[in-house]
C-alpha cells in the first residue's frame, strides 16, 4: 500500500533495529531523522543542499500548504514533488497539530474542527475526509490521519473524550484513501500521559491495519522521563513489522531514547529552527555562533565534521554573518546542523548494526 517495510536487523539488547523504506520515490535506511519543511522548503537550503547532505526524506505541512498556496494549485503541479523540486520521498502530517496550536479560533465537533486561519482570520473547516483529500492532492509518499493533539496538561476526562474522537477519525480517513492508493497511510496514537488511554489508543488503531503508527502528542511540556516512559511502554503495543514514528521529538537524546526503544522515523524543526537563532550542533556540545570568544576563531564549527560549512568556513566568519545577519549564514548553519543530524543517524544505525547501541548512547550522553 504505497511502501513497504524490511527490517534488516534487530539489537540483541535493546528494541532498536534497522530497516529501509521502500517508496514510490525511492528507499531510505531507518531510523532515519526527517527536516520539517513546513511551507514545502526546508529553510534557507536547497533540495541539492539536502541530497549532499545526505537527506533521504523530508516532511511538509498539510495545514500551512492548506492555505498558501493551497493544495489544488500544487495538485495542478504534479504535486509537491513537481512543485518544490525534491525527487525523494516525502511525508505530509495532518494538520491536526497546527490546528490546534495555531488557529485563532477553533470549534472541535465530532465531524472535525471549524477554526480561523492565524494569518487572515478566514474561517475553515478540517476533518478526517478533508485531511486525506488535501494530502492526497498533496502526493506524498506517507500521509496521516487527522487526529486531535490534547493540550498539555489536560484531564484524564478530556483525553479519553479525545482518544475516541482521534480514533474514530481515524477509521474515516482509512475509509476515505481506500485499498487502491500510491501512498501509505499512519494512524497516530494519543492518550496524552496517561498510560492505560496510550495502550487503548493503539490497540484500537493496530485493528485497522494501518501502513504504518505514530506517537503524537509528545514534547508539548512533559518531562522528559514522563515523555521515555510513555515511548518505552506504547512501543509494544504497535506491530513490529510496521514502521515506527515518534512525531516532533528531535532533540538527540530524546532520539537515541526512542531509537533504543524501537522507533524508526524522527522529525523536528529544531535542527533548523536552531541554526538560523545561531546554535550549532557539534560533537562536543552546542555552539553559539554569536558569542564574543568566536570574533578570531579560526577553526570550524566542528573540527571532526565534513560538511560543506566545516570544510570552507571559520568559525570567526559565521561570526562575523551572524552579527550582520547576512542571509548566508542561515545556510551554511543549516547545512552544518542538518548534516550533525544526518551524521548522528548515520552512526546509530552503524552501532545497532555492530551490536553497540549501549555502547553508542553512553558515548554520546557523555
Amino acid at each position: 500500500m504505497g511502501i513497504r517495510f524490511d527490517i534488516l536487523q534487530e539489537d540483541k539488547y535493546t528494541n532498536a533495529r534497522v530497516g529501509i523504506i521502500h517508496t514510490p520515490h525511492g528507499s531510505f535506511e531507518t531510523p532515519v531523522f526527517m527536516p520539517v519543511g513546513t511551507y514545502a522548503c526546508v529553510k534557507s537550503v536547497s533540495p541539492d543542499d539536502l541530497t549532499n547532505i545526505g537527506v533521504d526524506i523530508i516532511l511538509a505541512n498539510t495545514y500551512h500548504l492548506y492555505l498558501r498556496p493551497g493544495h489544488r494549485l500544487i495538485e495542478d503541479f504534479g504535486g509537491l514533488h513537481n512543485f518544490m523540486g525534491w525527487k525523494r520521498p516525502i511525508l505530509t502530517d495532518s494538520g491536526g497539530f497546527q490546528v490546534f496550536s495555531l488557529a485563532k479560533f477553533r470549534k472541535v465537533t465530532e465531524d472535525g474542527v471549524i477554526f480561523q486561519s492565524h494569518l487572515d482570520g478566514s474561517k475553515h473547516f478540517i476533518g478526517p475526509k478533508e485531511a486525506i483529500f488535501i494530502q492526497k492532492s498533496l502526493g506524498a509518499d506517507i500521509i496521516m490521519t487527522f487526529d486531535e493533539c490534547a493540550p498539555y496538561p489536560s484531564n484524564k476526562e478530556y483525553i479519553q473524550q479525545s482518544v475516541k474522537r482521534t480514533t474514530n477519525w481515524a477509521k474515516v480517513c482509512l475509509e476515505t484513501i481506500g485499498d487502491n492508493r500510491n501512498q501509505a497511510i499512519f494512524g497516530i496514537v494519543q492518550g496524552g500521559i496517561y498510560m492505560d488511554l496510550r495502550e487503548k489508543s493503539a490497540k484500537d488503531l493496530v485493528k485497522m491495519h494501518f501502513d504504518g503508527y505514530a506517537i503524537g502528542g509528545l514534547s508539548v511540556g512533559e518531562e522528559k522521563d514522563i515523555r521515555y516512559k510513555i515511548i518505552r511502554e506504547t512501543v509494544p503495543f504497535l506491530p513490529k513489522k510496521k514502521p515506527i514514528y515518534l512525531m516532533g521529538v528531535g532533540m538527540p537524546e530524546d532520539i537515541i531514547e526512542g531509537i533504543i526503544s524501537g522507533v524508526d522515523m524522527f522529525d523536528c524543526v529544531i535542527p533548523t529552527r536552531n541554526a538560523r537563532n545561531g546554535m550549532l550542533f557539534t560533537k562536543s556540545g552546542k555552539l553559539v555562533i554569536k558569542n564574543a570568544c568566536y570574533a578570531d576563531d579560526k577553526r570550524p564549527v566542528d573540527e571532526e565534521c565534513n560538511c560543506y560549512t566545516c570544510r570552507n568556513f571559520s568559525r570567526a566568519y559565521l561570526r562575523h554573518l551572524f552579527m550582520t545577519r547576512e542571509l548566508l549564514v542561515y545556510r551554511l548553519n543549516t547545512i552544518h546542523n542538518l548534516y550533525f543530524f544526518s551524521e548522528f543517524m548515520r552512526a546509530a544505525r552503524e552501532a545497532i548494526k555492530k551490536g553497540e547501541i549501549i555502547k553508542f548512547k553512553e558515548e554520546f550522553t557523555k
